[in-house]
């Protein structure tokens, strides 16, 4: 075990509360409750380590970025067996994207045990970040197949509609482009932005239409960005009627 997650001889209110958590929600006994703490902290806020060390929680969001992934594919490969990959990568960026991370992590409790600023801004990803710390504490303190079990058994089956995840519309950005061809209205995007933290970079991306700006979203890659800015756009369309039903339906 590394050095920065030494046990904890102190216990607090905060400890309690976390622990609490993870046994009623994860059923998980924390072997090292100073791991899952740890993944509660936002880079906005920090906690000092061994030599005054600031840590946050980014490190801990990488690994279970990567854990998590792993376990979708697992899962999604053993549950269609006869879909294929196509359908198969689609339905792991359904389930991985920021938007339902950030809404698992609010079903499940999650966002009420992390530690933040308030004082820097909003957060869009804040509580889908804290999701994928978590996922690596638990890969960590027990291991993959016990995070599989957790992830799958305690959270899929209980807080995912994966039927009606898969029903879900998801590639509005070949809809709004469809629609723009169709109308002839030029539809394009540009990452107008980039973040960058300690293990990788955020894309802010805008779609414009005819050059005129419209809706901007955040994420990890350029084209899930642009996904969800123009799922955004597609939708405010719709309702100020410049997309009809009639349009919707050929698309």
């Amino acid at each position: 075990m590394s050095p920065l997650f030494r046990k904890s001889t102190k216990i607090d209110s905060r400890d309690k509360e976390l622990k609490l958590f993870l046994k009623n929600i994860l059923r998980c006994k924390p072997k090292n409750i100073s791991i899952y703490k740890l993944a509660m902290v936002h880079k906005s806020y920090f906690i000092k380590g061994k030599k005054g060390f600031k840590m946050n929680n980014e490190r801990l969001e990488f690994l279970g970025d990567a854990v998590l992934s792993a376990i979708v594919a697992d899962y999604l490969f053993r549950k269609y067996p006869y879909q294929g990959e196509g359908f198969l990568t689609e339905m792991r960026s359904k389930i991985v994207s920021r938007a339902s991370l950030n809404k698992l992590a609010h079903k499940i409790g999650l966002t009420q045990h992390i530690q933040y600023s308030k004082e820097g801004g909003q957060f869009l990803s804040m509580d889908g970040d804290a999701f994928e710390a978590i996922v690596g504490a638990i890969y960590l303190d027990k291991g993959y197949n016990f995070a599989y079990k957790v992830i799958t058994k305690r959270i899929f089956s209980l807080y995912l509609d994966i039927d009606s995840l898969e029903k879900s519309e998801w590639n509005f950005k070949s809809k709004l482009i469809d629609w723009g061809q169709k109308t002839k209205n030029k539809v394009s995007y540009q990452a107008i932005e980039v973040t960058e933290n300690s293990h990788r970079k955020q894309y802010k991306a805008q779609v414009f239409i005819n050059e005129k700006p419209q809706e901007t979203a955040i994420d990890f890659s350029i084209k899930a960005a642009e996904q969800l800015a123009s799922e955004k756009t597609y939708k405010k369309l719709i309702e100020q009627n410049i997309i009809t039903d009639e349009q919707e339906n050929r698309t």
